[in-house]
């Protein structure tokens, strides 16, 4: 299918699952190969109606260098980066092979309000399966919070958080996220209470400067941390649960390998996520450390398409 829409009133659009090999697991995503005059406006009713945690827009970049200028929506908001929306949005560019006429290579790089993504495609079988992006922004430790305040929003007992290796922490490496650790037991009955995300974020100022405030909770799958699971709760975003969130892996891995005594090296987490919601999917993480410090963090996973058609826009948009 041409990524040029066949009318001035229509758009083609590809759906995909993200951070999986089984159709219907993972995260959805709807791509929207060609952005050209579609409004801010419109874009946010379009996310809206596909009512997926994002949606993405592929515009022609500012700087020829780059390959596409992405943006992204929540249900009720754009931002400025997310994980899985640039795993899925690259792996339908590179399956199309070509972009506003030309042809993209196995490395792209998007321009997105958080930064520079690098992005490298995966293959497979019969082609793209895949694709592995950059953060695009280094580790920022922003705030800590009382182990009752992340308790309250995620319906869980204070004592149920624990603080063996760190206390629930605001962490970015292009959108900040509130991690926490919990056992095994205890993640499986969290639920996001959005009254206690409401007041964390306003009385307790937790929100950043979108008015968003996230929560990825995890458990470890072993003694170490290279096997996690773990959970994303957003509900002030309009995703009372997200099955596979990119962003806060990366967000989650910059922050354990931070805490890690190696000063030279990469270490690799693999977490599942979704399990509880029935989407199961599978993030690989690889993060690397030069001088004791976070140098890169690597997002990493497979896709399958679930359909593809044509978006009909209002007229005159």
């Amino acid at each position: 299918m041409s990524d040029m829409p066949d009318h001035r009133h229509q758009r083609p659009y590809v759906v995909v699952d993200v951070f999986t090999t089984d159709r219907y697991g993972g995260n959805q995503l709807a791509v929207i190969t060609d952005g050209r005059g579609v409004s801010d406006v419109e874009m946010q009713k379009i996310a809206n109606e596909f009512n997926f945690s994002e949606t993405t827009f592929v515009l022609p970049p500012s700087d020829d260098r780059n390959t596409a200028r992405v943006r992204i929506f929540t249900k009720v908001q754009e931002v400025p980066f997310a994980g899985h929306p640039n795993v899925g949005t690259a792996y339908v560019l590179g399956r199309q092979g070509h972009v506003f006429g030309k042809p993209v290579g196995r490395t792209m790089r998007f321009e997105e309000a958080a930064g520079l993504v690098e992005v490298e495609l995966l293959d497979g079988d019969d082609g793209v399966s895949g694709a592995a992006i950059a953060a695009p922004q280094p580790l920022a430790i922003r705030a800590t919070l009382e182990p009752a305040t992340l308790a309250d929003c995620i319906g869980l007992q204070p004592d149920e958080i624990l603080l063996t290796r760190h206390t629930p922490t605001i962490v970015s490496v292009g959108l900040p996220f509130c991690v926490g650790e919990v056992a095994l037991a205890s993640l499986s009955g969290a639920r996001a209470r959005y009254d206690a995300f409401a007041t964390a974020a306003t009385d307790g100022g937790y929100a950043d400067a979108t008015g968003r405030f996230s929560t990825f909770v995890y458990a470890r799958i072993g003694d170490g941390y290279d096997r996690l699971r773990a959970r994303m709760f957003a509900p002030l975003s309009g995703t009372f649960e997200d099955p596979a969130t990119g962003s806060a892996s990366a967000a989650l891995g910059a922050y354990l390998a931070s805490l890690d005594p190696l000063s030279e090296g990469t270490l690799r987490i693999d977490i599942a996520q979704g399990v509880e919601m029935g989407r199961p999917s599978e993030i690989a993480l690889k993060i690397r450390k030069s001088g004791g410090q976070v140098a890169e963090v690597q997002v990493a996973g497979r896709c399958v398409q679930t359909m593809r058609g044509v978006l009909d826009l209002a007229d005159g948009e």
